[in-house]
């Protein structure tokens, strides 16, 4: 069972960053605490942080040591512990992700029904009835790293990753699902692919959605899959 700490643990990253740690696994009050903790600094905007980046259960801040010192930036994350009453996160957003499962899109999603024993229409089934929090997004531009796959899907991700993963692929990796935004190398087991364009670098909110929000996959045609793309690509 993931643990939230009492207080924080930071651990120095280099010469301009520090590692603050507010629990010892994955839970979505672990997150929730990193999330309004980032949010707190992003609003107060203190003097020589340059950047905040939020994980699973940590936040990585990088920030400039000859405007600010170490103590003193400790000192900016106890006042801010101390006022996150104050604070409330945008509530979250359920997003549907069409997804054409299996075929040529998904060519790992027999060895998943195999490793787990399952039929294909089983995998599909399951994969797309969960609901799925979004703990952080990395990685690549916009992917999103999903907590709560069923135990019954559970699969090592593979041995070698691919060189090439089409951006849209929906894959497995171990206890997490995902899907990839973008073209990249990737080790996942590739189950399907969104027809839907993930990432809009052109707009000033690039993404379908962000951290805290919650996805859930919708299984559709191939007729369909044709007809979304070619939606997108007008």
């Amino acid at each position: 069972m993931a643990r939230l700490y009492e207080n924080p643990v930071l651990r120095l990253v280099g010469d301009r960053g520090v590692l603050v740690e507010y629990g010892d696994g994955i839970s979505p009050e672990i997150n929730r605490k990193v999330r309004v903790m980032a949010l707190a600094l992003d609003q107060e905007k203190p003097a020589g942080i340059i950047e905040v980046i939020p994980t699973y259960r940590s936040m990585l801040i990088i920030y400039d040591p000859a405007v600010v010192e170490l103590a003193e930036l400790t000192e900016v994350l106890d006042n801010l512990e101390r006022g996150l009453d104050g604070i409330e996160i945008p509530g979250p957003r359920t997003v549907e992700i069409p997804v054409l499962y299996g075929g040529d899109f998904g060519p790992d999603i027999d060895f998943v029904a195999s490793h787990n024993h399952l039929s294909v229409v089983d995998v599909i089934r399951i994969h797309s009835a969960q609901i799925y929090q979004i703990y952080m997004i990395g990685f690549t531009p916009g992917f999103p790293f999903l907590g709560g796959l069923p135990e019954e899907l559970h699969t090592p991700r593979l041995e070698t990753p691919r060189p090439t993963v089409p951006a849209g692929s929906v894959g497995i990796a171990n206890n997490q699902t995902g899907v990839y935004p973008v073209e990249s190398p990737g080790g996942w087991r590739l189950i399907g692919r969104t027809p839907l364009t993930l990432f809009h670098p052109s707009e000033k909110d690039p993404f379908l959605y962000r951290a805290g929000d919650r996805i859930r996959f919708v299984a559709i045609s191939k007729e369909e899959y044709d007809r979304m793309a070619e939606g997108e690509a007008g």
